[in-house]
């Protein structure tokens, strides 16, 4: 059955204004963490603890991202199958913003796992040093997002033309 049909009461609404305000992620080490968050994406180092967790940050936040190797320590990647995270989605003020963290990680040898249009945004999918799913993307303005002709909101996965998101980099 599909979600939205399903029988079940929610216990109340969510306030409208909510929203994630930061993510922590387990790491294998937190230097090649900060290399690719800070030396890749671009993220400011706000604080560390020890070399057991640090926090970065967009815009002098606190954190938008905690790495910590408290259950992590020198380990591997989880296994495809399995639960948890699918991927953390960063999203910038605009599409050159974009771009431009798209061409850095490029020049940096990172491995695109996929681009995609869909529809309300644009999205790159790359994977940091210890495959945690990474989507960096940009949201189009609500007036460009597509609609069904009875007005609900139509997303789609279709693909995303990298060539051309790279032309508009700095």
């Amino acid at each position: 059955m599909h979600p939205l049909n399903a029988n079940w009461k929610a216990a109340g609404t969510i306030p409208s204004g909510t929203d994630i305000g930061h993510v922590h992620l387990k790491v294998s080490s937190i230097d090649k963490a900060l290399d690719f968050y800070c030396g890749v994406l671009g993220f400011e180092l706000m604080t560390t603890l020890g070399d057991s967790a640090a926090f970065v940050s967009a815009g002098g936040y606190h954190h938008h991202i905690g790495l910590n190797t408290w259950h992590s320590r020198g380990g591997g990647p989880p296994p495809a199958r399995a639960t948890g995270l699918y991927h953390v989605a960063i999203r910038f003020p605009s599409r050159r913003e974009l771009a431009s963290t798209v061409k850095r990680a490029l020049d940096a040898g990172v491995e695109l796992e996929g681009a995609s249009d869909h529809g309300v945004s644009e999205a790159v999918y790359l994977a940091d040093p210890d495959h945690n799913g990474i989507e960096l993307y940009r949201d189009r303005p609500r007036e460009e997002w597509p609609r069904s002709p009875d007005g609900e909101l139509h997303m789609f996965t279709a693909p995303l033309d990298i060539e051309a998101l790279l032309r508009d980099a700095e």
